[in-house]
């Protein structure tokens, strides 16, 4: 059998980050091979403490039509995670300066991929202006809104486990803006 390999590359990592290789995202997403692969999520928050969301277009292969973190995305191969996740806000939100700090790296596991996870959270004061050809809709979401509906099959898996990494960090912190 022989395996369509063309498209995006991404690279492949060990749990520590490293650079192993790069494979097809075909092959990353294939339910298979669980390669673990390197993504930034990134958590815009206002200065009221609402947490701007994405809703992913329709046309996407992975959860269609969910509400995910503001923004986020594969590292390419050769790119490092700053310069992942500023491409990534800027091309999903139009946003070029904001404020950023790392807040989570942990391993996400679904039933078609294995990411290695960089998440931050920040805030910036350019108003996100949402790509269309990445994302349905996005806006502002107070914290108990987003309680409120998880659970409810509105929200991507990850961000429901990532929220609740996040909520964990807000407790033990006791400030939003300070996780």
């Amino acid at each position: 059998m022989q395996m369509n390999v063309s498209g995006e590359w991404i690279p492949v990592v060990d749990e520590e980050g490293k650079t192993i290789s790069a494979a097809p995202r075909s092959v990353c997403h294939d339910g298979k091979s669980k390669l673990l692969h390197p993504v930034v999520h990134f958590h815009l928050f206002n200065e009221k403490g609402d947490l701007f969301l994405q809703k992913r277009a329709l046309t996407k292969d992975l959860l269609p039509g969910f509400w995910d973190t503001s923004a986020g995305g594969h590292m390419d191969p050769g790119e490092n995670v700053d310069d992942a996740l500023r491409r990534e806000v800027l091309e999903e939100l139009g946003i070029s300066i904001f404020r950023y700090d790392l807040n989570l790296r942990y391993i996400w596991e679904s039933p078609v991929e294995k990411e290695l996870v960089y998440s931050f959270k920040g805030s910036s004061n350019e108003p996100p202006v949402i790509n269309r050809d990445e994302i349905d809709d996005g806006r502002f979401w107070p914290t108990e809104e987003i309680i409120s509906n998880l659970g409810r099959g509105i929200f991507t898996p990850n961000f429901e486990h990532e929220f609740t990494l996040i909520m964990k960090e807000f407790i033990n912190y006791g400030n939003i803006n300070s996780i």
